[in-house]
Formats: structure tokens, C-alpha cells, sequence
């Protein structure tokens, strides 16, 4: 028990800086996830895929086991996923814009037709 103590701390210092980012509910952000494909040689290949959504939670706050739901909207069709903050599949998250949003679950969204007040980072 205490090794795997010590390795959930080693885990947790080296990805503090990494991708703990100030992510809020609303923001936009495109999140590079790595995909490992094996091909009918059996050959295993890797690619990045981007998602780029709203965040509408984030829960676990800093923790090891933190995650954030992203939407979007593709071919009119609704998608969530919800990544792990702290995956050594997700290469880098970028945030895009931020909305005025007075709430930290945004679930009302999902039927939400009114447009939100945004403003660009950086």
C-alpha cells in the first residue's frame, strides 16, 4: 500500500504544471487526444485527434482523478466526452474563448438556443 502511495505522489508532481490549467465551465478549448490505431499489418500507428467543444463541468477539482465534459455539435447531432485531466493520452488542451456563464454545470446548455457572450483568450 505505501508503494503505491508514493507512486499516486510521484504521479501527482510531475502533472501538476502540466495540464491542471485554469479550466472553467464555458470556456471553448480544443483538447489533442493521442489515438493508437494497429493497421491489418498489425503495425500500431499513432495519430492526434483534436475535439474541440464547451467544457459544461469540471469535476474533481486539482485532484489526480479530475475530468471535464466537453460538447459539441457535430452534423446537428450532440457529442460529449469526458476526459481525464491527468491521461497520458490527452497531449495538451488549448483554451479558445471563454463565455459569461454564472454557473459551474452547465447542463442547460444541451437545449440551449440562445447565443452566449464570449470573449477571446489570447
Amino acid at each position: 500500500m505505501l508503494v503505491f502511495e508514493s507512486y499516486i505522489q510521484t504521479l501527482y508532481m510531475n502533472k501538476k504544471d502540466t495540464k491542471m490549467l485554469d479550466i472553467k465551465p464555458g470556456m471553448t478549448v480544443k483538447v489533442h487526444q493521442i489515438i493508437k490505431e494497429t493497421n491489418a499489418k498489425g503495425e500500431e500507428k499513432q495519430r492526434t485527434q483534436i475535439f474541440e467543444g464547451m467544457v459544461l463541468a469540471k469535476k474533481h477539482g486539482h485532484e489526480i482523478g479530475s475530468t471535464i465534459t466537453v460538447r459539441k455539435v457535430s452534423g446537428g447531432i450532440g457529442v460529449e466526452k469526458i476526459f481525464p485531466l491527468n491521461s497520458p493520452n490527452i497531449s495538451k488542451i488549448e483554451p479558445i474563448k471563454q463565455a459569461q456563464v454564472r454557473r459551474a454545470k452547465l447542463n442547460y446548455l444541451k437545449n440551449y438556443k440562445k447565443k452566449l457572450k464570449e470573449t477571446k483568450l489570447n
